[in-house]
């Protein structure tokens, strides 16, 4: 019986075709039949449904118009998901970019904002031909968490003029620091009627989701308010009195007037649009990738965002990124690939084409309110708390993104997260190297075979092909979580027991313990066995703080003892 203990292969690098195919291409190949597009066809329903008030919305906070939102998500989200290299990525208008986008257009215009998000994606295409998408995985988890929580912070902020209606005698200051002062001098002028739009708007969406989880509950509070605006001749603002609706057709392609300066202006701009695009674009093909098991193409994906960003800049749209949200949503809607995708930006048109006018109905404060809605569903409750809690080190990094997000500058905070990451696990590893004048041999872990395979720590585990014990050495922290997160993922999909050894693992960082919880919930769903072994107590309170503990993973003292207890049908004791 051959050794079920095994190694990590060490792969050859991928063909261009492997990196760059769209997974269009994939699914054709394989087969694509009429049931296939049938399920496409709903789920592509169901986004659409789900993106149209969004798209509009997001457009409206980002300070631009409805109508860019809407071509933003048509022609981007169709090459997003045409060329793109994630089954069920839906690509559009996104809440991350509302800052950076609104604070764009108020230092260079209309003009330039289209011109940055051409030139981002350029940056784009060019970062995955050179095949560096596999390094935006580096970024740590707190940094992702605490710039998502801080971008949600400044959308609300940059709603309360329109849930409340508010009538300023200036210009809304941009940062927050400046813009509350504003508000609340201006809070005497609050309009009721808005503010009952606003409130009705979000208790229908919170309602309809706890009610009826799978109907378009934002759809629903933005017909409802458009409806009883018309109906009743509410005196509120609405996409008609504000830009005079939309129109009914698409724009004809063109470039923005630039010239060398331009392009020297608008450049920050640009290679924040491609930062914070590449990081958002490719986590939400990771959400999907867990949600599906699937393996998106990550240098594929960056190619088709920067080709969606230039074309939706062509079409006078913004910037271009993967939703989560939205994609999340054509997973659980049943896709079966991209088609569903290019469906969804079909339907969008076709709403375009046909029903432009009742959007001019639509009031802005039923907007704010699914602004409002997006921006606390964006805010990782459970991860924020639990990297408070965790360590002092990963609560500095998420403080330090949170707050720099919120008080000065997005690409500033990434920047700076990244590097408060990089500096604490330096200072880990640090504490973690020891010199030990005597190493004692442990008798069953024997020597490699000639041929590099590490031989089984007993011979009760090689007798049991359904049993695989895998030995993690060296630290386990975000730079590597990604490669050995899919390597069990790949182990957990065809064994009923997975044994990871820890004893060679110095520590264990958030992100590496996000990976091996994503990977026990996986392995749950499956009725897959993880057991811990080799855990220090530093490190079990790790884990035990990210919620990994009994009855979701197993803890044993050793491998003999976790392959004993997997053989015997019962649960290692935990340490």
């Amino acid at each position: 019986m051959p050794s079920s203990t095994i190694s990590a292969p060490s792969p050859g690098t991928p063909s261009f075709a492997e990196l760059f195919t769209p997974k269009l291409v994939t699914i054709l190949r394989e087969g694509y039949g009429l049931a296939n597009l049938r399920a496409d066809a709903m789920a592509g329903l169901t986004v659409a449904i789900v993106a149209l008030p969004l798209s509009m919305a997001i457009a409206i906070a980002s300070g631009a118009s409805p109508a860019q939102g809407l071509y933003t998500a048509i022609v981007g989200g169709f090459l997003v998901s045409a060329l793109g290299g994630s089954r069920f990525q839906i690509g559009g208008p996104a809440g991350a970019f509302i800052v950076l986008v609104a604070t764009t257009v108020q230092q260079h215009g209309m003009g330039g904002l289209i011109l940055a998000t051409i030139l981002s994606g350029v940056l784009l295409a060019a970062i995955g031909l050179l095949r560096l998408g596999t390094y935006i995985k580096f970024i740590p988890y707190p940094v992702t968490v605490g710039f998502t929580a801080g971008i949600a912070t400044i959308i609300f902020a940059s709603q309360i003029k329109e849930l409340l209606g508010l009538t300023l005698s200036e210009a809304e200051p941009g940062p927050l620091l400046d813009k509350l002062p504003v508000l609340w001098a201006n809070l005497p002028t609050a309009d009721t009627g808005t503010i009952i739009l606003a409130l009705v708007t979000i208790i229908v969406i919170v309602g309809v989701k706890r009610l009826r989880p799978h109907w378009p509950g934002m759809l629903i509070a933005v017909a409802i308010a458009g409806l009883a605006t018309a109906l009743l001749d509410l005196p509120v603002t609405t996409i008609g009195s504000r830009f005079g609706g939309i129109p009914a057709s698409l724009p004809m392609p063109s470039l923005p007037a630039f010239d060398l300066q331009k392009v020297q202006a608008v450049l920050p701009s640009a290679i924040a649009f491609t930062l914070l695009g590449a990081i958002e674009s490719l986590l939400s093909a990771v959400v999907a990738d867990g949600m599906t098991g699937r393996r998106h193409r990550s240098n594929c994906e960056l190619v088709a965002q920067g080709a969606a960003n230039m074309a939706s800049g062509l079409f006078g749209g913004i910037c271009v990124t993967g939703t989560i949200a939205r994609t999340a949503t054509n997973v659980r809607a049943g896709a079966h690939g991209p088609v569903a995708g290019m469906l969804h930006s079909v339907f969008l048109l076709l709403f375009v084409l046909v029903a432009a006018p009742l959007a001019s109905f639509i009031p802005l404060a039923s907007l704010a309110g699914v602004l409002a809605v997006v921006a606390w569903n964006m805010v990782e409750k459970q991860a924020f708390a639990t990297l408070i809690r965790a360590s002092w080190g990963d609560a500095a990094v998420l403080l330090a993104t949170f707050f720099l997000t919120i008080f000065r500058d997005l690409t500033e905070a990434i920047i700076v997260g990244f590097a408060l990451g990089s500096i604490l696990f330096i200072h880990r590893m640090s504490k973690a190297t020891v010199i030990e004048t005597h190493v004692p041999l442990v008798p069953e872990d024997k020597p490699d075979s000639a041929n590099g395979g590490r031989t089984p720590y007993d011979e009760a585990a090689a007798s049991d092909p359904e049993v695989v014990v895998y030995r993690i050495s060296g630290a386990f922290f975000f730079g590597a979580a990604a490669s050995i997160g899919s390597v069990l993922d790949r182990i957990a999909d065809t064994h009923r027991a997975l044994v990871i050894d820890l004893s060679a693992v110095p520590f264990v960082d958030s992100t590496a313990a996000n990976t091996i919880e994503g990977l026990a919930h996986k392995a749950a769903r499956r009725d897959v066995s993880i057991y811990l072994t080799g855990i220090s107590p530093a490190m079990r309170k790790d884990l035990f703080a990210h919620g990994i503990r009994p009855p979701l993973v197993h803890y044993a003292s050793s491998v003999e003892e976790a392959v004993r207890h997997v053989h015997s049908g019962g649960a290692a004791r935990t340490l």
